[in-house]
């Protein structure tokens, strides 16, 4: 199946207030076990989370860990509003910044000590102008931890993906659910990004149906 682009920013007031309230805290969780897992000398340094959303990634980092600082930018002037709220609630403000900016344009006073990215590149109509932004923002040596959906084959396994994972969800996250499947990138085309963009050393991994997964150090 041909990848079908979807609106590269989610600013609509229904979308945003439905993922907002998604309860994706069983995929947030693994995602941040994955990061402590893989760099487990990681500990302390500004971390750049690029494409934050709601900011619960962010949030459940800095529980975790009391050294780390985190920068979450968003393309969403809605979700970044909706990202400030919850770091506010979370008691979160001096470790945590969140502000609405594409990536292509971001700019740091000196490169993020470690990358992350949770399903923001199916958003971008040119995946190379995500792994360019993120070499250029990452120090040399910086781990980098990168998940997303994985493209079904047809569009009918992307409705029984739907049916399956968000039976239960509001129309608005499931329509945007089975969207985001096929705006999504297949392992192999992943793979492809990364020998074009030179950066070898970063391995791609599928640990379900609905993910690719690429973790590494960026040089």
């Amino acid at each position: 199946m041909e990848r079908c682009l979807e609106k590269e920013i989610m600013d609509g007031e229904e979308q945003v207030r439905a993922y907002a309230q998604a309860d994706f805290s069983k995929e947030n969780q693994w995602f941040v076990e994955q990061f402590l897992d893989t760099f487990p000398e990681f500990r302390e340094g500004l971390i750049l989370d690029l494409g934050c959303g709601p900011a619960d990634i962010p949030i459940r980092l800095v529980h975790s860990c009391t050294e780390f600082n985190i920068l979450g930018v968003d393309a969403s002037a809605l979700m970044i509003t909706a990202a400030q709220e919850a770091i506010r609630e979370a008691n979160c403000g001096e470790r945590i910044r969140a502000v609405c900016q594409r990536i292509q344009d971001v700019v740091l006073e000196e490169r993020a000590d470690a990358v992350i990215s949770n399903s923001l590149v199916h958003h971008i109509p040119n995946p190379f102008q995500f792994w360019y932004a993120l070499r250029q923002l990452a120090k040399p040596g910086a781990p980098v931890l990168v998940m997303d959906l994985l493209r079904p084959e047809s569009v009918e396994e992307a409705q029984a993906l739907v049916d399956h994972y968000a039976a239960d969800e509001p129309e608005q996250l499931r329509l945007d659910f089975y969207n985001s499947l096929l705006a999504a990138f297949s392992e192999d085309e992943v793979a492809a990004h990364l020998a074009e963009m030179n950066l070898s050393r970063l391995l791609i991994d599928v640990p379900d149906e609905r993910h690719w997964i690429v973790a590494g150090r960026v040089y």
